[in-house]
This record gives C-alpha cells, sequence and structure tokens, in this order.
C-alpha cells in the first residue's frame, strides 16, 4: 500500500481478540478488511504480550504513516465490575480508589498496575468499570509512534459494541449479551440502572451461551428481561431466546465480523 500523503484520511481499526489481531480500514466513505494474523502466547508472558506482537506485524503490512488508529480489546484483556453508587465520594481520586477496592474485592488481588475507566452514569446509579492492564496501553502508544500513526482510542470491544448496538435496545430492562469468540460478557440493566456485569470464558455454542444466561438469572434472583445477543463472530444464528442484534458472519474470519459490526 502506498505511503503518500493522499491517505492521511485512512482511519484504521485494530481487533485484537483472544487468538488473533485484524485489521480493517475506513477511508472516503469505504470500508476495507485488510487481514488479520493469528498468535500463540507463551507461557512466560503477559497475555496481551503477543497480541501486541502479532499487532505490530500486521501493522507494519498495512497501516499508512499519519493515519489514524482505533484499537478495540477482546474481553481477554480486560476487567469488569460493577461500582455501586457511593454519596461518600467527592472527588476523581476517591472515585478511582473506591473502584479499585470494588475491583479488589471481585478478584481477590490488586489492581496497581491497570488502568481503571468508569461509565458515565446519572447520581445515585452504578457504573459499570473496566480495568485494563497499563502496560499493554503503554505498549500501543508506542506501536502507534513507532507505525507513525495517531492512536486515537483504546476501548473494550464490548464499549464499541454495546455503544453501536443501543438504539435497538428496547425501553425498560434488558439483559445485553456481547458473544466474542471464546469469551462473553453480560450487561444487566433493571430500574433504569446497571445491576450486573459478569466476564466468562465460554464455548462459541447455544448450549454454552445458554448456560451463561441462566447463571445470569441465578445471581439475579428474578425472572430475565429481554435479551439481546450480539454474536459476532458467530456464522450460524444462534438459536436462543434472545433478540438477535447482528446477522451471522458472512466470512470466516471472526475478527473480520467483529469489526465490520462496529465500523
Amino acid at each position: 500500500m502506498s505511503h503518500s500523503s493522499e491517505h492521511g484520511a485512512c482511519t484504521y481499526t485494530a481487533v485484537v481478540g483472544a487468538e488473533g489481531v485484524g485489521l480493517g480500514c475506513w477511508h472516503k466513505h469505504h470500508h476495507q478488511w485488510l487481514g488479520s494474523h493469528g498468535f500463540s502466547g507463551d507461557a512466560g508472558q503477559p497475555a496481551w504480550q503477543a497480541a501486541a506482537d502479532a499487532l505490530a506485524a500486521l501493522l507494519a503490512e498495512h497501516a499508512v504513516r499519519g493515519a489514524r488508529l482505533r484499537v478495540l480489546l477482546s474481553a481477554r484483556y480486560s476487567r469488569f465490575c460493577l461500582v455501586p453508587w457511593s454519596a461518600a465520594i467527592g472527588h476523581p481520586r476517591e472515585l478511582d480508589a473506591y473502584a479499585r477496592a470494588c475491583f479488589e474485592n471481585l478478584y481477590g488481588q490488586p489492581l496497581d498496575d491497570w488502568r481503571i475507566v468508569l461509565s458515565p452514569e446519572p447520581a445515585g446509579t452504578a457504573r459499570i468499570a473496566t480495568a485494563l492492564p497499563e502496560a499493554l496501553l503503554q505498549r500501543l502508544q508506542a506501536l502507534g509512534r513507532e507505525s507513525q500513526l495517531s492512536l486515537r482510542s483504546v476501548q473494550p470491544y464490548l464499549m464499541a459494541a454495546y455503544n453501536r448496538c443501543s438504539a435497538q435496545l428496547g425501553q425498560g430492562d434488558f439483559l445485553f449479551v456481547l458473544a466474542e469468540p471464546r469469551r462473553s460478557v453480560l450487561l444487566l440493566a433493571a430500574g433504569g440502572a446497571w445491576q450486573q456485569v459478569l466476564a466468562q470464558g465460554c464455548a462459541d455454542n447455544d448450549q454454552a451461551l445458554q448456560a451463561l444466561i441462566e447463571r445470569t438469572g441465578e445471581l439475579y434472583g428474578e425472572d430475565l428481561p429481554r435479551v439481546y445477543l450480539h454474536a459476532p463472530g458467530r456464522t450460524d444464528a444462534p438459536q436462543l431466546a434472545a433478540v438477535q442484534l447482528c446477522p451471522p458472519a458472512s466470512d470466516a474470519d471472526p475478527l473480520c465480523a467483529m469489526w465490520r459490526a462496529v465500523a
């Protein structure tokens, strides 16, 4: 691909999945899937290290200097937690410390080397907190500099998928299920507020997804509201009692399907 300045308006979106990374480009109202690289992790390295190396190779093949870059991270590299409302919190530093305490209580270990981002919610309601490895974020910043790309955002795929699908969600209570390849995340909203977030490794079949949804119902303690399912990596339509938020993938590459779902 040419490295001329006429491509400076390109926006690249990298999808960093559990076992591979993919890259797509948006330029002048046209979308183009550029390809993907698989990887296998090393037991002695952080889970994200091999993914970052694969992304570096993919960017070296395709990216144009001066273009914009957006990175979407699989739930494999993220941690999620519900942070209840507290009227005692009056400063951003206090909120960060409170969120870290919630994560520590949930995961049983401190997240000193993770960056925490909280969803913007009205006063009096719980927030969804996302934790990302600080070292991964720094590596992505370095990749942007090395590739001479403008890194515009790094966010969990969950956030991009929910934002894209939010207009399709009906009024009232709901369960939003993101079924990534090999991992799923569930967001439960009731009474106009978040009630629960659950992320778990999950096989890519109906039985595993149904079991996960039922487990969420058991934790909730009531009949589940309407279920919305976003499963961009599935090539077959899941046979579940849920509103399907995207059609089955026409591409055999699940990373391409994930990219197209939010492009």
